[in-house]
């Protein structure tokens, strides 16, 4: 992934191609009043999205075209996940009941189809304030989040804001909802846009010194657990969920180059799913300390994101800038101690 430095980025609006079509397609999809599936526009824990704030107006090249951020299932129900190994980042946050949630970001490669697609959290607009106006994938969110999501800098993209002529969003038949919804990205975008939007803070480059070897390492929440393995075969860290490994749609093993273990706070919100639930809020805009996975090592480090507009910088305790390899990154948010 390439160097991006981590200070205040300007927020500039634009009209590249993608945008463009972007726009017109939202715009069809809220005249037409429909969906691009049968079935609930949200996962039963909220309203689904039907309008969305302003378009894209500005000049072309006044900014990087938007990443596309899909907010994925993670329920056992939900596996194995369609699109996960074309994302550039993989976030992996606690939700209600202590399970998990998964938010895919996808810059320089488009997978024909991502899913299944579950719902908006608050938390999730803090995360995407480092991207430049990102496109928000979801299913829906509870109503009182959408007005925040109507003010937040990004472009919403729920079925209920979608062209269905264009079938932005499916439902797949060979499983039941809310663990059935997929989007199709190449419908409304031209192409990836690219390397230089991962507005992240994250650097590729030659490891940091030192580190411990370290074959496997466990994160675990309440309801859930991530293990990361190293394959020397693959020269990649090997995912499992809840002791399963984790696999593509086709069957291969979710490998990603590099794994950041990212101890953050973690505190009540002020939303509850259906059941009563409170639902986690993930800070991660502050300081703390990481655990960084890559070639076979451990390398404890510190991370500072110091505005919400910042991407987040990863430092030895000399201040050294820490790379990652090169390859999709994962992100586990873990509560600190």
């Amino acid at each position: 992934m390439a160097t991006v430095g981590t200070g205040r980025r300007a927020r500039t609006r634009r009209v590249a191609t993608t945008g463009a079509l972007l726009a017109a397609l939202l715009a069809a999809g809220l005249a037409a009043g429909c969906t691009a599936s049968n079935g609930p526009g949200d996962d039963g824990r909220g309203s689904p999205r039907t309008t969305r704030p302003g378009g894209t107006e500005g000049t072309e090249g006044d900014g990087h075209p938007p990443v596309l951020a899909v907010k994925i299932d993670n329920a056992p129900a939900a596996r194995p996940q369609t699109g996960l190994e074309s994302a550039d980042v993989v976030y992996v946050e606690q939700v209600e009941g202590g399970l998990s949630r998964l938010m895919a970001v996808y810059a320089t490669r488009l997978p024909e189809s991502v899913g299944p697609v579950r719902s908006a959290r608050e938390a999730d607009l803090e995360l995407l304030r480092q991207f430049d106006r990102p496109v928000l994938a979801f299913s829906g969110a509870q109503g009182r989040l959408l007005p925040l999501i109507d003010r937040a800098p990004l472009e919403p993209l729920t079925p209920g804001t979608s062209d269905a002529g264009a079938d932005v969003y499916v439902r797949g038949a060979h499983r039941s909802a809310p663990h059935n919804l997929y989007l199709q990205p190449r419908r409304f975008m031209d192409g990836p846009p690219g390397r230089a939007s991962l507005t992240t803070g994250f650097r590729d480059g030659p490891p940091p010194a030192g580190g411990e070897p370290e074959t496997t390492r466990t994160v675990r929440y309440p309801a859930a657990r991530f293990t990361f393995t190293w394959s020397d075969a693959r020269n990649r860290w090997l995912v499992s969920m809840d002791g399963t490994p984790a696999v593509t749609a086709r069957g291969e093993p979710v490998a990603p180059s590099t794994v950041v273990v990212q101890y953050v706070t973690v505190r009540p919100s002020g939303y509850h799913d259906s059941r009563g639930s409170n639902t986690p809020y993930t800070e991660t805009v502050g300081s703390g300390t990481a655990t960084v996975l890559r070639d076979g090592r451990a390398h404890d480090v510190r991370w500072s994101r110091p505005d919400a507009s910042d991407g987040t910088a990863f430092t030895t305790e000399d201040g050294t800038a820490v790379n990652f390899a090169r390859g999709q990154v994962w992100v586990v948010y873990a509560e600190a101690a």
